[in-house]
């Protein structure tokens, strides 16, 4: 139990150092890292200056590039930033899971004939999509004839053989067809609308993929996002209440059209009434897209050439630049119109063709609206609107606050901590002492290896661990006093009292790290980061309690051979 072969002393040696060196990092500036800081979103003129000393510091830092230069990432408690709780709209994805279903109904009929016959026609009501059929064109096999083709569309939920359907279809008075989801269906398009948000959430707020956003799932229909170092709430609200839909549409700028339709205010069918989100214009737009948001390959914030104001580029897929071009083509002298959530960006005018797929909105933005705008198009379409459950703000002095509390709660509890255990037990405490440290720079270079979040619950998770490595420590010295009382030689008595504490040690700690698992696959948010610095801390605690510790011991008794063991 007290031999160390050189193999293990390497082994131990090269873990307390890498531990270490994964820890360092976090005792340094940025720029001391070489780490070059991001370029702020339209910059105010001290934040550019700041930007541009930092910078600078980080081209001429002399730290190597083969050591790590990864620190912990502080979460929203620690830092400051944006936490939102959002819930899906369940009756919204219905409805456009019925609208989708009200197109493929509406082509399958049309592609049997029926259109002719007996289709009438088709709208969404509440969680049911009703087709009504031309009673004076019905005969006595329409109605099971349009059942039997709705219901060769209805699917098995998942597409798994054998199971529920997606729809339920049945008839509704003599000539009306209702079509519903099952509740498996809707339970199954809920989790894939979550799944579909969380990554145009992540895509709309970090568009570049360099920002230390969250968004997880909280249950089946709701998602947690926490933005650490964001200042504005409302910024980060507007981004997600925009549902991203964009099209482009052809419009109808006939004189006699425009004015019936202004008079009246109902559009031709085909045609909705839009109005232009800079002028107010009000114009006719078709209801058939040439392109949409699916035919945008990417989306960037740039400059209008004739005024160098803020603008948004974006550039069309293969199969949307081939539309748009021919469009183009066929329309000289028209206008139309890119229409995001029912609201004209820009209307131009078609002067030549437009090949390439090279398209661009100008408008009266800022800075900042044009990047939002160009994150909103590139991440796409929510699947289904979002319901803000509950914001919370945390400053950056607050989270300042926190990380000096929990320091200062640290190094006393450790303090208190080592004066207890030296007192108590002489020497060998003062080994625990020394592993105890090991065991907090192991803690730091594994979040930080791992780029774990440490949040100010992970904090109280690493004081718990001091205090659990602490507990290892007292049953191996409480078990060797023992020994010693017995009347075996130091080294026995040493040997003797590891080797019986060591079943009491991992059960305790087997058992913690149960619950830590548990609470982690269970718990969201700061509850996972005091798991996650929780189940570090039992893996590292018991390292450095029952190996380091061990090791010291076990070199000073070779080393000085005491006949008397004072403990």
């Amino acid at each position: 139990m007290l031999q160390f072969p050189a193999w293990k002393v390497i082994l131990i040696s090269l873990t307390l150092l890498t531990g270490t060196l994964m820890a360092l990092p976090n005792a340094f500036s940025n720029a001391f890292l070489g780490i070059e800081p991001l370029r702020p979103e339209a910059p105010t003129a001290q934040q550019l200056a700041d930007y541009n000393a930092e910078m600078a510091a980080a081209q001429d830092s002399w730290w190597p590039g083969m050591l790590p230069s990864g620190k912990v990432n502080l979460g929203l408690d620690l830092r400051g930033g944006v936490y939102l709780l959002m819930e899906i709209d369940e009756d919204d994805v219905v409805a456009n899971r019925l609208n989708l279903m009200l197109s493929d109904v509406a082509d399958t009929l049309y592609g049997q004939g029926v259109r002719d016959k007996v289709y009438g026609s088709g709208e969404v009501e509440g969680e049911q999509l009703i087709f009504t059929l031309n009673r004076n064109r019905m005969d006595e096999t329409s109605m099971d004839k349009a059942l039997d083709r709705i219901r060769d569309l209805n699917t098995p939920v998942d597409g798994a053989l054998g199971g529920q359907r997606t729809y339920e279809v049945r008839q509704r008075g003599e000539a009306q067809i209702a079509i519903a989801l099952t509740e498996a269906a809707k339970s199954s398009f809920v989790r894939d609308a979550q799944t579909d948000t969380l990554q145009t959430v992540r895509m709309r707020i970090d568009p570049e993929g360099v920002r230390d956003i969250n968004p997880v799932p909280q249950g089946e229909n709701r998602v947690i996002l926490e933005v650490p170092g964001e200042p504005d709430p409302s910024r980060i609200k507007e981004l997600l209440s925009q549902a991203g839909n964009l099209t482009f549409s052809m419009v109808d700028d006939t004189p006699s059209t425009i004015r019936d339709t202004l008079a009246t205010g109902r559009a031709p069918v085909g045609w909705r009434l839009l109005s232009d989100a800079e002028t107010g214009e009000r114009m006719l737009v078709n209801n058939v897209a040439v392109v949409n948001g699916e035919d945008v390959a990417t989306a960037s914030q740039g400059f209008d050439p004739d005024d160098n104001s803020p603008a948004v580029n974006f550039r069309l897929t293969g199969v949307g630049q081939k539309r748009f071009s021919d469009v183009t083509q066929n329309n000289y002298g028209k206008r139309f119109a890119i229409v995001l959530d029912e609201q004209v960006m820009s209307a131009p005018r078609i002067n030549e063709p437009i090949y390439g797929g090279q398209v661009q909105i100008t408008g009266n933005f800022t800075m900042q609206e044009a990047l939002d705008l160009a994150a909103i198009i590139e991440a796409g379409e929510l699947p289904a609107k979002l319901n803000f459950m509950e914001e919370r703000t945390v400053g950056p002095g607050l989270g300042a606050d926190s990380i000096r509390a929990g320091t200062r709660a640290s190094i006393i509890g450790l303090a208190l901590v080592a004066v207890f255990m030296i007192a108590t037990y002489g020497r060998l405490g003062f080994f625990a002492v020394l592993s105890l440290v090991a065991n907090i720079v192991l803690i730091l270079g594994a979040l930080s290896g791992l780029g774990a979040t440490l949040t100010l619950p992970g904090i109280a998770g690493i004081i718990l661990t001091i205090g659990m490595a602490v507990d290892a420590n007292v049953l191996v010295f409480e078990r060797i006093r023992e020994e010693k009382a017995a009347g075996r030689t130091p080294i026995t008595s040493v040997q003797a009292g590891y080797e019986r504490a060591l079943s009491t040690i991992l059960d305790a700690n087997i058992t913690t790290f149960i619950a830590a698992a548990v609470l982690y696959m269970l718990g969201s948010g700061p509850v996972k980061g005091f798991a996650v610095t929780l189940a570090i801390g039992i893996v590292t605690s018991v390292f450095t309690a029952f190996v380091v510790t061990r090791w010291i011991t076990a070199s000073w008794l070779r080393w000085a051979r005491p006949k008397t063991l004072a403990i």
